[in-house]
């Protein structure tokens, strides 16, 4: 299946010299796009950290892995490095910026891990100014409508996606093995499989955490509570740790790529929540309620656009909500440079317009506010050609994103 990201990395190696980092959660397709982009660039060598030969040679040192290659200035095209979860290797940092100064010109380098490649800090020398990173998402409305690179930030001409592929996302979500098989009981193991390589292998990996069992539980609980403020002190008496625990558990969790934070945005805002964050799933297919399903859905959607549009440098794009404690709401609110750009509120039906739409795009000045509804047909019509508060198709909207 072709990824959107294919043509990023590609597009990268042809007109940059500085690596490329693929940051994204396990199993979203990273290892398969990289080889598919070392196969069309024809001359790539890939090394997995998790390989015991390939481990071997890294540990080695610079020198002999370039002797091997035998890398020259003179060698066209120049070959494509691919290093998979080498954030694995302790001095990795070192080891990337040794191969990069020595061979600045003789080597396309592009480093991938399931982790946050800023989560091992150890290896202490910067990297600063020699790489780009790029964060991988799972598949998404736009990309599979069409997964070539956009022309603006924003894809005026909307397209459709069929129902049966709809279902499936929602159903299984974006991950492509499940998506691509699209049969409950593959969904079920592969589903049980990725979230024991999760606990039981990535945090016992990066973290000294014991209390694993326990840590998997604030994990199921927060399935049960997408979309809703966070209270760790809630969570700390359920789980029975201390809420500071609980806050680095977050933390870890986060790095791992099993839940992201959306913050509330409070700039201009008057009686507006200053602190309390909402947490979604990287893995919307594991709400249980549907209602938190769609509202999840929605934020990683919106969360695969704004990083899209950083990494790729259309600008600065962050992702939020609204409230204030007069219980006003909207679920998410796009922001473009500091400046509030877009408002997002999910409904699973076509009921009545919210009314706190109107009320904090007039507060915010955002010049887009969307409700979007899961029960209304697809229709062909570039969204943000309306100025005022409106209900669009689900479908409609996130196929103009990424």
């Amino acid at each position: 299946m072709k990824r959107i990201y294919e043509a990023v990395i590609l597009e990268h190696i042809k007109r940059e010299r500085q690596m490329l980092f693929i940051m994204g959660p396990r199993q979203v397709g990273k290892t398969t796009t990289t080889q598919k982009v070392g196969l069309v660039w024809k001359k790539y060598h890939y090394y997995n950290w998790d390989r015991d030969t390939d481990r071997k040679l890294i540990r080695r040192g610079v020198t002999p892995l370039a002797n091997q290659l035998q890398l020259t200035a003179s060698t066209k095209p120049t070959p494509l490095l691919i290093f998979d979860e080498l954030h694995k290797y302790r001095p990795w940092k070192l080891f990337l910026k040794g191969l990069y100064d020595s061979y600045p010109h003789q080597a396309h380098i592009l480093a991938t891990g399931s982790a946050k490649l800023n989560v091992y800090r150890r290896g202490g020398d910067s990297l600063m100014g020699r790489y780009f990173s790029f964060r991988f998402h799972p598949l998404s409305i736009a990309e599979i409508v069409d997964p070539s690179l956009p022309k603006g930030v924003i894809r005026k001409k909307p397209k459709p996606i069929s129902a049966h592929a709809f279902e499936k996302l929602i159903k299984f979500g974006g991950y492509p093995d499940p998506f691509i098989n699209g049969t409950v009981r593959y969904y079920n193991r592969w589903k049980k499989l990725r979230l024991e390589k999760l606990f039981r292998e990535d945090i016992r990996d990066l973290t000294r955490v014991q209390e694993l069992d326990q840590l998997q539980l604030m994990a199921r609980l927060l399935q049960a509570q997408i979309g809703q403020n966070t209270s760790y002190d809630s969570l700390a008496k359920k789980v029975r740790v201390s809420s500071n625990t609980i806050r680095n558990w977050f933390g870890i969790l986060k790095d791992l790529y099993y839940c992201f934070e959306v913050r509330p945005w409070s700039k201009n805002i008057t009686r507006s929540l200053l602190k309390e964050p909402k947490y979604y799933l990287w893995d919307w297919s594991l709400c249980a309620d549907l209602g938190a399903l769609a509202e999840n859905f929605v934020a990683s959607h919106l969360l695969k656009a704004v990083h899209f549009w950083t990494d790729y440098g259309f600008g600065d794009y962050e992702l939020y909500y609204l409230r204030d404690k007069d219980q006003r709401e909207v679920d998410f609110l796009i922001v473009k440079d500091q400046q509030p750009w877009i408002l997002v509120e999910v409904k699973n039906s076509t009921q009545g317009l919210s009314p706190a739409l109107g009320y904090f795009q007039q507060m915010t000045g955002a010049p887009h506010a969307f409700q979007l509804s899961f029960t209304a047909p697809f229709v062909a019509k570039n969204c943000f050609e309306i100025r005022r508060p409106t209900i669009v198709p689900a479908s409609t909207f996130l196929s103009q994103l990424i």
